[in-house]
């Protein structure tokens, strides 16, 4: 096994397009805003990643990613993640470690009850750039009908 000690790819001003032929290795000091893994950073075609801060007592608006599936990774904290089951709103409390799956245009929000700590996740998802459509309120996401 080589190893490179040092080697990072994100991508600064005037920066060609990273080779898609290689591991690229982006440092925590080298994200862009919350995204470490896009089409931006490193020219990933399919997927964006990243890290996100949500500081105490805070919560998203409702929102949904499009087309695009999204897998959760909590860090730190116990973020609380809503969605409505065609009834009511369903709370999922996290702790860390813990992992959720956000299937496309299924509405959500993540919430942090917590007045001290904040909650740190890793979002990854099946687009190479960050998704968010904001909407009024939660609602059960239908399955379109087939005929």
């Amino acid at each position: 096994m080589t190893t490179h000690e040092g080697v990072g790819t994100a991508l600064g001003a005037g920066d060609n397009a990273p080779l898609n032929n290689r591991v690229h290795h982006v440092r925590s000091g080298e994200l862009d805003g919350c995204g470490a893994i896009s089409g931006g950073t490193v020219g990933s075609k399919k997927l964006w990643m990243g890290l996100v801060e949500n500081p105490p007592l805070s919560a998203t608006d409702n929102h949904h990613h499009g087309d695009s599936e999204a897998g959760i990774y909590v860090v730190s904290g116990h973020p609380v993640f809503v969605y409505h089951d065609g009834i009511q709103e369903v709370r999922l409390a996290a702790d860390p470690g813990d992992f959720f799956l956000v299937p496309p245009f299924v509405p959500h929000r993540e919430e942090n009850p917590d007045p001290n700590e904040p909650a740190v996740v890793v979002i990854a998802r099946t687009t190479q750039e960050p998704i968010k459509v904001s909407v009024p309120e939660l609602y059960q996401r239908k399955e379109p009908e087939t005929q």
